[in-house]
């Protein structure tokens, strides 16, 4: 039915710039590929909604709208993203209820939520868990490459926990539960916006807001892209279930696609030797994600059922993702019936996530499931912890502002150095406060003390002032590194402290001496180079998870309310601001403008400074 649609429409594509959107209908090739994975919906149109946010930028890069396209809204642009996306499936408790909807707002392809192992649920083989509000509206291609598109807010579905905890079905809209209802808000959406166009300028891997639609009382259709949508999850649920042909099948469109959209470029051809290079993909991602993760000060709530993160690494469902001003390897979310993993504990995770692959890439290559215990000491193991320390310390000299040429230097020929500093570096992120265990608005954190990127951006400066062989004192040094967070408990005069800040200076000069010496230049044009990056880097007011929940309700409190437009602009503002690549070019906010969006900015910008060392 999908390929028909697809042929049907194609004489109207050039007669108008938004042809593209009849491509998304609800067609994937999961459905045909793997039916076991997904349940099928039909859906119908969704009444009173309004565009609040449209992507322009990320519409033009998969191809949804022309690349000479303004960021500007045409009528019927607005009726093309209303058409395509406002939209509620037809759901369990609907058709137990007969209840009857206009033939002409059914659209006629069904739309897929997908099942996959989620924790909170009560069955822990994931056969009735996986999607519970959310739709894949489909694929779009552009240029050889495939992006997955889905709308969280779409509906109750069967899959959700609220469904198979209380033992019903549920009406989409239901006031008596709040996530088993179906909906998602406005709130939910701008902060998933915001958190992730931030975190996409600044390399990481995550799924990006397309679009906004806009509903009474605050709900909305938050709209979602990324190039695979697979989570890990998606395999577990029929590793736990003993399906190997599902399993298979689920493993096999996961790398097909990979390959097809260019991403893996050197994979064998060979079905067996296709399996290991999927498992060191794995290797490689995981162990890239969590060392990012702990670096830049990430919490994603990693856990062993692989639903929280994409098979590439990639962020998604930012409603517990947190990006900490500070190490708080404390913090803890508070979900109701369990404590969330720390962000230190993500590497744990990751790692046994890595293990639970071995286990499957041996079941399809074997047809026989071993005790994920016999995968303790799997070569993967070793591998994943030997990249992991490897990205460990390729992010310190990144972070402390050293060229890609530098650091390669370092890495291969002076690794023992590189630890020595890092291992200094840890000391300082790693201490909390005399104060113990506080609550915090979602859960419970021990709040770390030193926030480390101000240190890596100050010493710099001040030794290019006083000389690179002049130290700064004690005092000097903790007179930088502490927060907001430092009691004078926390500061007091320490012996061990003040042996550590000497080694930290040592050990950092170090460094910079045996670039100097290995690439002929002075030791002083080695350190401008890194102050200049390292200022970019470690820059001040970087966004927290706390300073974009309070960002998101100032937008939404704005009156006059921000137009789709002027969400748009702000956003591309506030952004650039956040850019923190010393490679790339960076666009300063206009803070001398009298457009109110540069005003708004100017608010939004000493919103992150107030937050800067939280959670």
């Amino acid at each position: 039915m999908g390929n028909t649609k697809l042929k049907e429409s194609r004489p109207s594509k050039e007669s108008t710039p938004y042809s593209k959107f009849k491509e998304i209908d609800g067609s994937h090739p999961l459905k045909k590929n793997v039916p076991e994975a997904v349940v099928e919906y039909q859906v119908r149109t969704r009444h009173g909604g309004q565009v609040a946010f449209f992507n322009f930028d990320l519409a033009r890069e998969i191809g949804l709208i022309p690349e000479n396209h303004p960021d500007e809204f045409t009528k019927e642009l607005k009726e093309e993203i209303l058409n395509t996306f406002s939209i509620v499936i037809i759901n369990e408790y609907d058709m137990m209820n007969n209840f009857n909807y206009p033939k002409e707002e059914i659209k006629p392809n069904t739309y897929m939520a997908t099942r996959y192992l989620q924790l909170q649920h009560p069955c822990k083989k994931g056969t009735t868990s996986g999607d519970g509000r959310s739709i894949w509206n489909g694929q779009i291609s552009k240029g050889g490459k495939t992006w997955d598109v889905s709308s969280c807010g779409t509906g109750a579905t069967k899959l959700s926990p609220a469904c198979n905890i209380n033992k019903k079905f549920y009406q989409t809209g239901d006031p008596t539960v709040s996530y088993g209802c179906g909906y998602s808000e406005k709130d939910e959406g701008l902060s998933s916006l915001f958190f992730s166009e931030v975190l996409a300028k600044n390399g990481l891997v995550t799924e990006r807001v397309l679009g906004i639609i806009e509903y009474a009382k605050g709900l909305s259709i938050n709209i979602r892209v990324h190039d695979n949508l697979l989570r890990p999850s998606h395999m577990f649920n029929h590793l736990k279930q003993n399906n190997l042909p599902t399993l298979k099948r689920v493993v096999d469109y996961y790398i097909d696609r990979q390959i097809k959209n260019k991403v893996w470029k050197h994979a064998p051809t060979e079905p067996k030797s296709l399996y290991d290079y999927f498992l060191n993909q794995v290797v490689e991602t995981f162990a890239e994600m969590s060392a990012n993760f702990e670096d830049q000060y990430i919490f994603c709530w990693l856990d062993w059922d692989g639903d929280n993160i994409l098979m590439d690494g990639g962020i998604i469902d930012y409603g517990s993702v947190r990006q900490f001003g500070l190490y708080h390897h404390e913090y803890r979310y508070d979900d109701v019936q369990r404590w969330s993993t720390s962000i230190k504990e993500q590497k744990q995770k990751a790692r046994y996530i890595v293990q639970t692959f071995a286990q499957i890439v041996d079941y399809i290559k074997n047809e026989k499931k071993k005790s994920i215990e016999d995968f303790k000491n799997h070569h993967s193991m070793a591998s994943f912890d030997k990249r992991f320390n490897d990205y460990k310390n390729r992010n310190i000299l990144t972070k402390i502002g050293f060229t890609p040429k530098y650091a390669e230097f370092l890495l291969e020929n002076c690794k023992k150095d590189v630890e020595d500093f890092r291992s200094d570096f840890t000391y300082f992120e790693m201490a909390k406060s005399v104060k113990g265990i506080q609550k915090v608005p979602d859960g419970i954190n021990w709040n770390a003390i030193y926030c480390m990127r101000d240190i890596l951006r100050e010493l710099p400066q001040m030794l290019l002032s006083r000389g690179i062989n002049a130290p700064l004192v004690s005092s000097e040094f903790v007179d930088i590194i502490k927060s907001s967070y430092a009691t004078k408990a926390d500061l007091k005069k320490s012996i061990r402290r003040d042996m550590k800040i000497r080694s930290y200076q040592k050990n950092y000069v170090k460094l910079l001496n045996k670039v100097a010496m290995k690439f002929k230049i002075a030791p002083e044009k080695v350190l401008l180079d890194v102050s200049m990056r390292s200022s970019v880097i470690n820059k001040y007011d970087r966004v927290t998870g706390d300073s974009i929940t309070t960002i998101v309700q100032k937008i939404m409190n704005q009156k006059p309310k921000l137009s789709a437009e002027d969400i748009n602009t702000t956003l591309k503002e506030f952004t650039a601001y956040q850019n923190l690549n010393p490679d790339k070019d960076r666009k300063p906010s206009n803070f001398e403008s009298e457009k109110e969006q540069s005003r708004l900015v100017k608010g939004m910008l000493q919103i992150v400074r107030e937050y800067r060392d939280g959670i």
